[in-house]
């Protein structure tokens, strides 16, 4: 690991709890409570990005649709279809609302917990899906857009916490990294649905897919409740024994679950005391010590990775990009819209798979590094074809070429700022500053999103190939950052990661509430922490003046 990436990550605490956890050899499958749990999880909270992986593929789709440009097309030519600026608007309004609501999005998490916030959310994206397929002009459909994205990120950040905080620790890595492929489900749907209506001869052609965009929502409004509400949220309200009951009913299917549930109550109750008693729970906790301006850096700049990659070039405007090597007949260009959405979801589902068997760092370096040989192959094969298709004379293999790189972006891109994205925020942002923390990445993520969609257009119309440079030219800098900033989370509880950037005496703390607990059930038996009291004496603490504040938290 680099020199750089190592700096300040001095108070990861001793891994107890997941060593526990590794030791249990029972599948989940094998837990009728938690089995029941994660198929719950599944509609409500990884349903969540179906929704943007729905709007991504449709915006996408709808783009050759004959009456669907007709529609919002100029006056003068309405054939050719929304131009320039103002089809960028039009892609880039969902990420304006979105950003437009983030200020909110921790105070509805805080006070009305995780569930609420997703109801809320999904409600508010029902109304944005009745209003655009009803949309009887393009202003009307802009503002149907931006009420669409205005609920996405309460439910994004509030379904990825409620996964991270939920699952049972030896799967959470897992649930968290397919949170994000489920938004290859939505393009899926979404590209089979714009198939099935790109023939219809009238305006339900395209009405019909803006319409089906309520759906994820309403799933969510349907299940969300029969879900459990994060423990870590109910003992910030004095609930401690609501929370209690819930990891004893999803976490203590195994056998030692009495003394598993025991001593992850201890960890939660001492990790969250200690972070209230520094956070005054408001937005200048970000930037309140070196750890928390670390961590906002990191946030800040994988937010922008996730939208500046080049990703919103294929994800918006696949039709611009094939057109330009002359790839024109709609049918095909469809065909080759499902194909990757299909393709993509293979390799986010394969990808997130592997994220407890590679270590995150890893993962990132492998996942930037391909990102830019990738990005430079394809400029170079753009080059030759735009040259050849300008001459007169097309190049196909070039324009295969293309298409090919296109393919290989997927992997390349799934390997990091899919699979890991949700994975890496819960990881490294405590409870207390979660909600915003993860409303900072949208924030910026956001942001990217609404430039890049809209300037993508403008710049592929005016430069072609050469503005696929400006990625190039990005992504080596996402290289060197990821390289020198990102820490390594791989392998431990979110407890165990809350203090990685703080004083060790404050993950001293908690590894001996949860040590205390692991040797009163054993009868002395040690052998699941490792030397705690030499932990402890490290800093010249005893275990006794370690326990003593936090005694009231152990069960």
């Amino acid at each position: 690991m680099a020199g750089g990436a190592v700096v300040g990550e001095k108070g990861k605490s001793d891994p107890i709890i997941t060593r526990l956890a590794n030791e249990d050899k029972k599948w989940f499958f094998q837990k009728p409570n938690l089995l029941y749990l994660y198929l719950i999880l599944f509609p409500t909270c990884m349903g969540i990005e179906l929704t943007s992986g729905f709007d991504s593929q449709m915006i996408n789709a709808l783009q050759i649709v004959p009456s669907w440009k007709k529609y919002f097309g100029p006056a003068e030519d309405p054939t050719i279809g929304p131009q320039g600026s103002l089809k960028g608007i039009i892609a880039a309004a969902y990420s304006l609302g979105a950003i437009l609501s983030l200020p909110l999005i921790p105070w509805v998490n805080d006070r009305f917990g995780r569930r609420w916030s997703i109801f809320i959310g999904s409600n508010i994206m029902v109304v944005g899906a009745i209003v655009q397929g009803f949309s009887q002009h393009v202003a009307m459909y802009i503002v149907a857009r931006m009420i669409l994205g205005f609920g996405i990120p309460t439910c994004i950040v509030s379904g990825s916490s409620l996964i991270g905080e939920l699952a049972y620790p030896k799967e959470r890595p897992v649930l968290t990294s397919l949170f994000n492929v489920a938004y290859f489900v939505g393009q899926i749907v979404a590209a089979a649905v714009c198939f099935g209506t790109n023939n219809i001869p009238n305006d339900w052609a395209w009405r019909i897919p803006s319409l089906l965009q309520i759906c994820p929502s309403l799933l969510q409004i349907s299940f969300v409740f029969f879900l459990p509400e994060s423990p870590r949220w109910l003992i910030t309200k004095d609930r401690s024994q609501e929370a209690y009951d819930i990891l004893m009913r999803y976490h203590g299917e195994t056998e030692r679950g009495h003394e598993f549930v025991q001593a992850e109550m201890a960890q939660m109750k001492t990790t969250i005391q200690l972070e209230l008693e520094v956070s005054k729970r408001s937005w200048m906790d970000l930037v309140s010590t070196s750890g928390m301006r670390r961590r906002l850096l990191i946030t800040t700049m994988l937010g922008l990775f996730t939208q500046w990659s080049g990703n919103t070039l294929i994800s918006y405007y696949l039709v611009d990009l094939l057109d330009m090597i002359g790839f024109k007949e709609s049918t095909y260009v469809q065909k080759i819209n499902v194909s990757i959405a299909c393709w993509s979801l293979f390799c986010g589902v394969t990808v997130s798979l592997l994220v407890t068997k590679i270590r995150r760092r890893v993962m990132y370096l492998a996942c930037t590094m391909s990102l830019l040989c990738c990005y430079i192959a394809w400029t170079i094969s753009m080059e030759r074809a735009q040259t050849a298709k300008n001459a007169g004379t097309p190049n196909n293999a070039a324009n295969i070429a293309v298409l090919f790189f296109i393919y290989a972006y997927s992997p390349c891109y799934n390997m990091g700022y899919n699979a890991l994205t949700y994975t890496y925020m819960v990881e490294i942002w405590p409870y207390s500053e979660r909600s915003r923390g993860i409303a900072v990445f949208q924030l910026f993520g956001r942001l990217a999103s609404f430039f890049t969609t809209y300037v993508n257009p403008i710049g592929l119309h005016d430069v072609g190939w050469k503005y696929l440079i400006s990625y190039c030219a990005w992504l080596a800098y996402e290289v060197i950052f990821v390289y020198f900033m990102f820490p390594e989370t791989f392998g431990r509880t979110l407890e165990e990661l809350a203090f990685m950037f703080e004083d060790r005496e404050f993950a001293d703390k908690a590894v001996a509430a949860v040590a205390k607990v692991v040797h009163h059930n054993d009868h002395g038996d040690t052998r699941y922490a490792r030397d705690p009291q030499q932990s402890l004496d490290r800093r010249g603490t005893t275990e006794h003046s370690g326990t003593a504040e936090i005694k009231e938290n152990v069960a």
